[in-house]
């Protein structure tokens, strides 16, 4: 549950970088996201079409800051979002590090917390940093969205142990892997570890066939979280035979 609201889908889509309007409007539908993220950027770019795709999709709208780098040109961006979306969500990125594309950790706190004061309800992009993490609680966020590996990088889950860290840090508040994410397998692998949700863009979007890919994470989504919910056997050192040795018959 984010901010009070119980969504469909466990998996957030973005909406850039698709071959056409048709594709991302069906690759949305095949993957049964319950959000799916837009910047101000590419809505500019799409016009009413691309509003109606959004509209048509009937997954909750999470605009983001994308390719904001200071906390003023995202507190900017965010009330724009607001005025053209008419969502107090918003996905906040502000990003410290051209090449990495890592979120600034400073900025980010900053702007979360005059957001959460203005009433947004902030998912901030993040690292595994527990401190961080605590910080953008401190200032209102009651999400945290810490990245798999550098956007669009493919990479998967880089600090697994950084990651399960911070899942067992925050028992109670909901994780989602943002970024990084290039197979299904790796967004399975997230669901496993118990994150509630799983962002992701450009591994469907500029796959050879999105519409697949899409339903392909949807899947992987789906079966991680069952998994985890089931409760997953635990990693053992040594063989443990699944057949038992006593109360079988002796054959001499």
């Amino acid at each position: 549950m984010f901010y009070g609201i119980d969504l469909p889908g466990r998996l957030m889509l973005g909406t850039a970088q698709y071959p056409s309007p048709a594709i991302l409007r069906d690759a949305i539908a095949a993957s049964g996201a319950g959000v799916i993220t837009v910047s101000l950027r590419r809505e500019g770019q799409g016009g009413g079409a691309f509003r109606q795709i959004l509209r048509d999709s009937g997954c909750r709208i999470l605009p983001n800051t994308a390719g904001c780098h200071t906390a003023r040109e995202a507190i900017t961006t965010a009330h724009m979002a607001r005025e053209l979306f008419g969502t107090d969500w918003i996905k906040l990125e502000v990003i410290g590090h051209a090449d990495t594309l890592q979120p600034d950790p400073f900025a980010l706190v900053e702007a979360a917390r005059v957001l959460c004061a203005e009433g947004f309800r902030v998912f901030p992009y993040t690292t595994e940093d527990l401190i961080v993490g605590e910080r953008l609680l401190e200032a209102g966020c009651r999400v945290l969205m810490p990245w798999g590996a550098p956007i669009g990088s493919g990479q998967g889950l880089r600090h697994v142990e950084a990651l399960r860290t911070m899942r067992a840090h925050f028992p109670e508040v909901p994780l989602v892997i943002d970024a990084g994410i290039g197979a299904p397998s790796q967004a399975m692998a997230a669901m496993e570890m118990g994150f509630d949700a799983v962002l992701l863009n450009t591994a469907v979007a500029r796959a050879l066939d999105p519409v697949e890919m899409a339903r392909a994470f949807g899947q992987a989504v789906s079966a991680g979280r069952l998994a985890y919910r089931a409760g997953l056997m635990p990693r053992r050192d040594m063989a443990v035979a699944s057949t038992p040795v006593f109360g079988q018959a002796v054959l001499a």
